[in-house]
């Protein structure tokens, strides 16, 4: 059984592996203060080239979401995410649970515009109603999709323009930076949002994600909020020197490349085969649309998710690639997806 259902059934890539085993007895400093940690904050900041930005480092990117968005609003503020959002849906309510109303905006490529937001603008008119905040993004999207430097630059302009806070949540940010599409880079995000985090669970890191605050309004007392929230990890060195490992270098870009080609491979072989798509997506997530006899055939040798059922007789299934993704194992589901059902 080969996995297509995620990008993180894999540990860690290699240089990580071996850069923890060779640190694993030194003694440092605990909660993000030793050495590894700064010197990939530093690294970071270098790559995204402003200085002035505040990074932590979390475990995952519910734990980031959860203690950032709860920091950042007030008791009467909400987020508004589109109706494919991380936080509304695949999140357990955490946001909720801090008292903070997600408003749904539903959209069919799962990116929010300023014409999508407006509305629920003039409909929270006063104080019986929660204040809309917060506009929470992600890149790429749920569904593969991503922001162009000018939709991002437009819903940037709208959000300073109605005093709202804009977030992007990076749990994929690599696959959206290093898409064929792509034409933003990471300096832009360092100008146009107020916070975002740079994905690592899901592009080659055993574990972490790194928090960027641009807005210098959100970063006072930031850490406390990490604390309370049970996210101030004692081993923080754990983070730091991975994040040290993917920026000291291009490796989490090559990484992020990697899932993506072999994602396109995958595309561009679907296609062949005749079969169309739920939206053209350009990172390291796919959904075909296939017969369900099909589907049921190849998940005795592959796994990965039934999305949503798009009739009858088909349902549209998501592949995702990862930096480990074998090219062999791709071309064998083509083979396979080819095979069972001719």
């Amino acid at each position: 059984m080969y996995s297509f259902k995620n990008d993180y059934s894999e540990g860690t890539h290699e240089r990580i592996l071996n850069a923890l085993i060779k640190s694993n007895l030194e003694q440092t400093e605990g909660y993000g203060e030793d050495v590894y940690t700064k010197k990939a904050v530093e690294l970071i900041k270098e790559r995204i080239g402003h200085e002035d930005v505040d990074i932590h480092l979390f475990v995952g990117g519910t734990q980031t979401n959860l203690t950032a968005i709860s920091a950042f609003l007030r008791p009467h503020e909400a987020a508004i995410a589109a109706n494919t959002g991380h936080i509304l849906v695949h999140e357990t309510g955490a946001i909720e649970a801090t008292g903070h109303k997600v408003i749904s905006i539903k959209v069919s490529d799962g990116k929010l515009r300023p014409k999508d937001i407006k509305p629920v603008l003039e409909a929270h008119t006063d104080e019986h109603m929660v204040k809309p905040k917060m506009v929470y993004i992600s890149n790429p999207t749920e569904i593969g999709s991503i922001y162009s430097k000018n939709e991002l630059e437009l819903l940037s302009e709208f959000c300073r323009e109605n005093k709202l806070i804009l977030y992007v949540d990076g749990a994929r940010l690599g696959s959206a930076l290093c898409s064929e599409e792509n034409d933003l880079e990471l300096s832009d995000l360092g100008r146009l949002v107020d916070a975002f985090y740079i994905g690592g669970t899901k592009n080659g890191a055993l574990m972490g994600e790194a928090l960027v605050i641009c807005n210098d309004f959100l970063k006072e007392d930031f850490r406390f909020h990490i604390k309370q929230k049970g996210a101030l990890f004692a081993k923080g060195r754990l983070l730091g020197i991975q994040f040290l490992e993917l920026f000291k270098d291009d490796l989490y870009f090559d990484l992020a490349r990697h899932a993506n080609a072999m994602a396109k491979l995958l595309k561009e072989e679907i296609i062949a085969a005749g079969y169309k798509f739920l939206i053209d997506s350009p990172s390291n997530q796919i959904f075909p649309i296939l017969p369900n006899k099909l589907i049921e055939k190849l998940q005795d040798k592959y796994s990965f998710a039934i999305w949503e059922k798009f009739d009858q007789d088909s349902s549209v299934i998501r592949l995702v690639t990862s930096w480990a993704t074998k090219e062999e194992k791709v071309l064998e589901f083509i083979e396979d997806l080819k095979k069972f059902y001719k």
